[in-house]
This record gives C-alpha cells, sequence and structure tokens, in this order.
C-alpha cells in the first residue's frame, strides 16, 4: 500500500477525520508564494477558530519550496514536495502523539526501534525541560542515550510572537555503517523523518510566555524521504517515487542515469512541480512575477538541462514527462485530471518562448563579442538570466572566439540573485500564526463584496482565480475576457459602497459540502474544501443575499466596519483574467 494511504487509514483508525490537501497557491496570505508546510492552511484553526471536522484531523499536503532552488539536483533535495500530518487543535497532547508516531514507524513500517533516535527541547530560562516527551520515549523503548537534549532545534515558533512550544524530532539511521550507541544530532547519518511540534504557550510582544489555554499538536513527515528511507536507497530518486520518471528520462535521451544524475534529477524535479503549479486553480501562468517567475523559471531550467542531455528540444519529451507524472499522482490529486490540457499547453508553450529567447541571446552574445572583448561577470549574468544562457554554454561560445568569461564576477552575481530570491521565496511568517489583523479581516470580507459587485455589474460568469491581501492594500484576480470600462469600474465600486454603507450583517454557518453548493454558495477552489464546510452570507431583508461563499474566514460582522473601498487599478493578471487592485479608506 502507498505511504499516503497507510498513513491516513492510521490516523483515522485513531479518530482523526482526513481533510483534503490545499492548492499550492495560498488564499490570503502575502507572506508565502506557495503552501511551505502542512500547518499553513490550518493557521485559522491553530489560532482558535474551529475546524468544521472536529479537533482531530490528517492529510497529505502539496508543497512548494523554492527557497533551496539550487541545490536541487542533489540526492534529497526537491521544490515540490508531498507533507503527511496529524493534528490536534485542544484535544490529546504529547503522550497520544508520541506514541501513535512510533507505533506508526515500527508497527506499520516494520522501522526497528534500533534504527530509530529523538530530541527533545533541554529548557532554558522561560520554558522547562520537556520532560514528558523525554519519559514518554524512555517508556516506548527509546534508550537514553539515544536521546539527545537540545535547546535550538527542538522550541517551534513560526515568527517572532504568536503561539510556540517544544517539539520533538525523529530520525532515522539511513546509512550501512555500524549504528552508534549514542545519538549525535550533528552526524549527518541520522537522518530526520517526522516532527512533533507541541504549541503549548503564546509568546506576546513584550517577550513574555504563558502558557495557552487550548494545546495544539502539529506534525510534520515527508513522503519521499520516508519512502527512500522504506525502501533502503539513499539517493531519493532512486526510490519508487522517482524510478520511472528517471528511466523515461533516460529512454528520451539514451542516456543513463549513471554520469547524468544532476541534469536528470533536476528535470524531474522542476516538470513535477511545474505540473502541479499549472494545474493550481488559481490559474498560474509563467510571467515575471510572483508565482508565475517560478514557474517560468523551473521549465527553463529544465529545458536548459535537457538540452545538456542532448534531448531534442522541440520534440515532445515535455509531454511525454508530464503525461507521466499527471497519471502517477491523478488518484490524489484531481486537478491534474481537470487541468491536463492547461498543463500540457503550459509547459509547449513557455518552452516555445524560450527557444525565441536563446535566440535573442545569441544575437545579444554576437553583439557583445563584436570586438572580440573578454566577457565580464555582469554580463555573463546578463546573459543567464535575461536569455536563459547557462554559463557553460557562455564559456563555450566564448571559447571559440578565444575569449575569456570572468566566471568569479558571474558567480558572485548569482549569489546576489540567489540572496534576492531566496528572501522572496523564503516563506517566514513575520507576524506569526496571528497573520490575520484586523484590517486584514476588513479587506477579506471586501473581496467577497468585490466579487458579487463584479458579478452585478460584468455577468454572472465572474469567478474569483485568486486573491492576495496586506494591511495595505487587497489584489483580487476574476475571469473576465475584456478590460474593465470605467463606466464597470465605478458601478462595481459604487454597489461596493452602497453595501457598506447599509450595514449588512455577515453571518456564518456550517453545513455539508453538498447542501452549500446547493444553496447558491460559490467558492473558489472546490477541491480542497472537506464534506462539512463553513459558509458565509452577507445580506438583510431589505437587499437580499448579497453574497454566499464558502470560506474558511475570517470576516468582519457587519459591512459597516469597512469604511470607503477604492479601486485604484484594473489591469490583465494572464490570459481570460484580470486583476483589481484595490484599498479601504
Amino acid at each position: 500500500m502507498n505511504l499516503k494511504d497507510l498513513y491516513i487509514d492510521f490516523f483515522v483508525s485513531k479518530g482523526h477525520k482526513q481533510i483534503p490537501s490545499a492548492p499550492v497557491v495560498p488564499e490570503n496570505d502575502p507572506s508565502v508564494l506557495f503552501n511551505t508546510a502542512g500547518m499553513q492552511p490550518l493557521i485559522p484553526y491553530l489560532m482558535g477558530q474551529s475546524h468544521p471536522y472536529g479537533t482531530r484531523l490528517c492529510d497529505y499536503q502539496k508543497c512548494i519550496r523554492t527557497n533551496d532552488l539550487e541545490e536541487v539536483g542533489d540526492v534529497t533535495h526537491h521544490t515540490f514536495f508531498e507533507m503527511l500530518g496529524n493534528w490536534s487543535l485542544g484535544d490529546y497532547f504529547k503522550d497520544e502523539s508520541i506514541s501513535w508516531s512510533f507505533e506508526f514507524l515500527t508497527k506499520y513500517l516494520n522501522i526497528p526501534v534500533e534504527r530509530l533516535a529523538v530530541t527533545v527541547f533541554a529548557g532554558n530560562d522561560d520554558i522547562p525541560f520537556d520532560e514528558v516527551s523525554y519519559n514518554k520515549w524512555i517508556s516506548l523503548g527509546i534508550k537514553p542515550e539515544r536521546i539527545a537534549k537540545t535547546v535550538d532545534d527542538n522550541f517551534w515558533i513560526a515568527g517572532e510572537t504568536g503561539p510556540c512550544g517544544a517539539d520533538t524530532e525523529i530520525f532515522y539511521f539511513r546509512s550501512e555503517d555500524e549504528i552508534p550507541i549514542e545519538f549525535d544530532p550533528n552526524d549527518d547519518r541520522w537522518v530526520e523523518i517526522w516532527n512533533n511540534v507541541f504549541m503549548q504557550y503564546n509568546k506576546a510582544e513584550n517577550g513574555i510566555i504563558t502558557e495557552l489555554p487550548k494545546k495544539n499538536v502539529d506534525t510534520g513527515m515527508g513522503v519521499e524521504r520516508t519512502t527512500a528511507i522504506l525502501e533502503g536507497v539513499n539517493d531519493n530518486y532512486l526510490s519508487s517515487i522517482w524510478k520511472d520518471v528517471i528511466d523515461l528520462i533516460c529512454n528520451i535521451s539514451n542516456l543513463s542515469y549513471e554520469g547524468n544524475e544532476r541534469s536528470m534529477r533536476i528535470i524531474a524535479d522542476h516538470l513535477r512541480t511545474a505540473v502541479f503549479i499549472s494545474a493550481d486553480p488559481a490559474g498560474i501562468k509563467p510571467s515575471n512575477t510572483d508565482q508565475g517567475y517560478i514557474l517560468r523559471r523551473l521549465i527553463r531550467r529544465a529545458i536548459r538541462h535537457a538540452k545538456t542531455l542532448n534531448i531534442d528540444i522541440n520534440s515532445d519529451w515535455e509531454q511525454k514527462i508530464a503525461t507521466l507524472l499527471i497519471d502517477k499522482y491523478q488518484k490524489y490529486y484531481k486537478e491534474l485530471v481537470d487541468n491536463r490540457d492547461v498543463v500540457l499547453n503550459v509547459l509547449t508553450e513557455e518552452k516555445k518562448r524560450f527557444n525565441k529567447t536563446l535566440e535573442k541571446g545569441l544575437k545579444e552574445f554576437e553583439k557583445v563579442t563584436r570586438n572580440n572583448e573578454n566577457i565580464d561577470g555582469e554580463m555573463a549574468f546578463h546573459l543567464f538570466d535575461t536569455y536563459g544562457f547557462p554559463l557553460e554554454l557562455t564559456v563555450e561560445l566564448a571559447k571559440e572566439r578565444n575569449l575569456k568569461v570572468d566566471i568569479v564576477g558571474f558567480e558572485n552575481k548569482f549569489k546576489e540573485h540567489q540572496e534576492k530570491s531566496r528572501t522572496a521565496s523564503a516563506g517566514k511568517f513575520k507576524g506569526g500564526l496571528a497573520g490575520n489583523s484586523e484590517i486584514e479581516t476588513r479587506y477579506h470580507t471586501a473581496t467577497h463584496l468585490l466579487n458579487a459587485a463584479l458579478k452585478v455589474v460584468v455577468g454572472p460568469d465572474v469567478h474569483q482565480k485568486g486573491s492576495n491581501i496586506t494591511d495595505e492594500r487587497m489584489r483580487f484576480d476574476f475571469s473576465c475576457d475584456h478590460k474593465l470600462t470605467d463606466e464597470e469600474k465605478k458601478k462595481t465600486e459604487d454597489l461596493v459602497n452602497e453595501w457598506i454603507e447599509a450595514g449588512l450583517d455577515v453571518t456564518v454557518q456550517e453545513m455539508s459540502k453538498d447542501e452549500a453548493i446547493k444553496s447558491g454558495a460559490e467558492c473558489m477552489f472546490i477541491e480542497k474544501y472537506p464534506d462539512i464546510v463553513t459558509v458565509y452570507q452577507i445580506g438583510n431583508d431589505k437587499y437580499g443575499v448579497v453574497s454566499k461563499e464558502l470560506c474558511g474566514g475570517p470576516h468582519v460582522k457587519n459591512t459597516s466596519e469597512l469604511t470607503k473601498f477604492k479601486i485604484k487599478k484594473e489591469e490583465a493578471s494572464s490570459a481570460g483574467v484580470r486583476r483589481i487592485k484595490a484599498i479601504l479608506e
């Protein structure tokens, strides 16, 4: 049985409800471009909002991290990965969480106890040593010499403030060497496979830490890493998750994996991530900003490495790999089936654009070398960043003309660019878990009113395609085949303000997903919602129901809290999608 299925079945047997995987593009979270962890979509519930499925939850979550993009190509790094998670929202705590993790690993996955070790929180001036976790591990048969006590690595907080607490990490000895008697967490042969976070405290802005009245458990286990461990391979790309993809790349390129590992890993990883981004309901297309920039970069990097394997770029090589990936994951993620044609089209069109860009790059190269001048680091990086020239190609072309390339200068510019990218996509929750400020809550409700107004002014076929909210403004993407006229913008703005001035109540109700859809409630990503959903309704007797949507919240109680709504800009987002930027004055 697949690891995901085993995990879900196990935790369902322990009273957990399975929740759907959220989309890879988060809703209303400007701190990250993508969902980077299983807990991220659950932030409102970890903050105290009740979940329609109760207090015990489990899932497998699609995650994307791009802060280590340049590391992909080794045996362990991936941009897209799946995270297994189980949660207790004020229900069970350390005893049950640790017991079940141990039971799943040793009884269901049959991992020998002697290959396991753990870390626990050693304690500091504010929070005591985690004696409960330590004693629990001892009672389960983990020897004291296999338990390491640390401070920095075993205390979890999402940002500077908010819920926090000790965590305990579980390690597996991933080596043929004799297992050391004493566990050293700095020994690379010990690989972390599971992390159990115990949200027991709250850190205030003044630094004071107090115990939470309602304690949560948040756990995470990586599918790729654990699968490789269970199958006894030290290269993740030799596990069953990747083997068929790598075999296909070998077949397409007529080359063996050995000696070409890095390029083949990059192609496999980047195309898998590109498939999931372009299949996401948010409708992301390759572009030069935000998620679209990451998508473009991934596809183009895969193409560059396909070229190094002498793959005929004009063949349908990327379609074959993408089709295999879609077929492989479609059982778990319905959007891959629904958006199969979209995915394949995105890959083909971006490949065509990139080939044209490479041609322009060759012309640029000819221009800058016309006077037989050596290529400095800035120009080498310009060719790389703008035209997709890998450094090796620039060096190769320069060599043909007996010219030199400033490789050190290129590497310095590359590191500078890398640092900017890392900062942009690091996914730090700077404000802690409590990211929904009062103004953000108001903006969240305003998106519902804007969606409703656009349906009245533009037409009922308008649907939300995405949104992004900060303390300063709201951004709202919607399906529309034309640029809004000044009249349409004014009517939309006036209608939203009319509803704000009317002081309409915002009410919330829980019901089955089927009931919600039958009642006319709209939602952006139907797949992400569980069978029991939260429906927010805006309206009163005079105006009727203005808006009815499935949503996780948060929202104001009455539209009068929103002040005046003002559209600042309306522009194209991607094909068939428009974008409105607006503020509450």
